[in-house]
């Protein structure tokens, strides 16, 4: 391209990686206070490169990024916070833990919560999803004394796949919509990104957690407000002393249904005339806000009656959950602040030009496009629909059909987690790991997920290519 290196926003992305880097691995600043002042940099960056971003804006964009970022996740994250301290002290994690060893067995742990995670994640955005299994990984390491890498790793790999792969997470089904053009290809993406997802949740959660659990532990924290001392005591009380099964899983399944509720009345609306009277009722129940605030409710009214404290001081126990989830929200919704302004460097735009007609196959053409805009400016679902709207008119030259495509975009869009993902910061945080932990869990079961999952996709693509 005609472009100067100086004007670049590749000198924005490496500048932005320099500066993250400096503050928060060298200097070890705070998290939300280095990826702040990141930002700001990047803000003032961009002033003096990007046309139209004027030097007034860099301090204002930052803050309007941080809002909106805080817009999407504040409310969730801070009853995401009750619903862990709640269910992890009430026992109601325990309890779901100890049903899921009695039906698979103790050294099946792992595939428990893969398969927990995966399901949850159709219907689910992957932040509510982790918002809700953390407390199981949690519960199950204090339970089993061991493995605490392994079902971190298999809890983000189920619901990172699902997220990208498999419809009608909102994700993957937006690109199938933009894909599509006249045609239905629905039904078919589901069945294919099942078929993707599986291999590839397979390969980062059970295959590298393992391989991973055996030469990395993870020692149980304290996180989401809750003790070390206080799991492991919950760990080892009767099971008389514990929540039934239905009232211990009644926030998941209650947080999930809601969710769900919107999502299946607003995909067959179209079959079912009737549920579009439905809808606005299933949009409000359906918004996670709402729905995250009723499970909350219903885990803190659980620990309430399991647990010795009075009123006075479960309100207190519940404020400090406030106060844990208050920083969570803010490192991550700084994280989504510093990625925002990355993006605003014009990063996204760039890479897609530096790459049109370049000449290789669509489908990792594709991948690549969707790969380098996620590593550049940290969202998932922004550089599935990047590539998609570039794809989109390709879709004609297709020698397979457009779900494999769907599936390569998705594929390319959940590649190499880091810094810039507010999602990084998300599992970061409630996990209760450090950088580089998150690094080596995280960051690593996302690209090994990107690959198998382009990999799975080309060879799906030509035994059964459905042209």
């Amino acid at each position: 391209m005609a472009v100067e290196f100086a004007h670049s926003p590749l000198l924005t992305f490496a500048l932005g990686l320099a500066a993250v880097v400096l503050l928060l691995v060298v200097l070890d600043l705070p998290a939300f206070v280095g990826l702040i002042i990141a930002a700001f940099f990047v803000g003032a960056v961009n002033a003096a490169f990007v046309p139209g971003f004027a030097p007034s804006e860099a301090a204002s964009r930052v803050a309007a990024a941080f809002g909106d970022n805080m817009a999407g996740i504040g409310i969730p994250i801070l009853m995401a916070a009750i619903i862990g301290k709640s269910m992890l002290e009430s026992g109601a994690a325990q309890r779901i833990v100890r049903g899921f060893q009695n039906l698979l067995g103790r050294e099946n742990s792992d595939i428990a919560l893969w398969g927990g995670s995966s399901f949850l994640a159709v219907p689910v955005f992957f932040d509510s999803v982790f918002y809700l299994m953390a407390p199981l990984a949690r519960s199950m390491r204090a339970r089993v004394g061991r493995d605490y890498t392994l079902f971190i790793v298999v809890v983000g790999a189920g619901a990172a796949t699902t997220h990208v792969f498999v419809p009608p997470t909102p994700g993957p089904l937006a690109v199938a919509d933009q894909i599509a053009g006249d045609q239905n290809i629905l039904g078919t993406t589901i069945l294919v990104g099942l078929a993707t997802a599986i291999p590839s949740a397979a390969v980062a959660g059970l295959v590298y957690g393992r391989w991973l659990n055996a030469r990395l532990d993870i020692p149980l924290r304290d996180a989401m407000s809750t003790t070390t001392e206080e799991l492991e005591e919950v760990a080892q009380r009767d099971t008389s002393k514990l929540p039934g099964v239905l009232e211990s899983a009644a926030p998941v399944l209650l947080a999930v249904l809601l969710i769900a509720s919107y999502t299946a009345v607003d995909t067959f609306e179209a079959v079912v005339s009737s549920l579009s009277q439905l809808k606005p009722y299933a949009a409000f129940i359906g918004d996670k806000n709402v729905a995250l605030t009723v499970a909350a409710m219903v885990a803190a009214w659980t620990y309430y009656r399991y647990s010795d404290v009075d009123r006075e001081a479960w309100t207190e126990e519940m404020t400090e959950a406030l106060k844990s989830g208050g920083n969570i929200a803010a490192i991550t919704a700084a994280g989504g602040a510093f990625g925002a302004l990355l993006a605003a460097s014009g990063i996204g735009d760039y890479i897609t030009e530096a790459l049109a007609g370049v000449g290789i196959p669509l489908l990792i053409s594709a991948w690549l496009i969707a790969a380098i805009v996620r590593i550049a400016q940290g969202s998932a679902t922004a550089a599935m629909l990047t590539a998609a709207g570039i794809m989109a008119p390709q879709v004609p030259d297709l020698s397979v059909h457009p779900a494999f495509l769907v599936m390569a975009i998705g594929a390319g869009g959940n590649i190499c987690s880091w810094y810039n993902d507010s999602g990084f910061w998300l599992v970061k945080e409630i996990g209760g790991l450090t950088q580089g932990e998150t690094l080596k869990t995280w960051t690593v079961l996302t690209t090994i997920i990107s690959v198998t999952g382009i990999v799975v996709t080309l060879v799906l693509s030509t035994l059964f290519p459905m042209a």
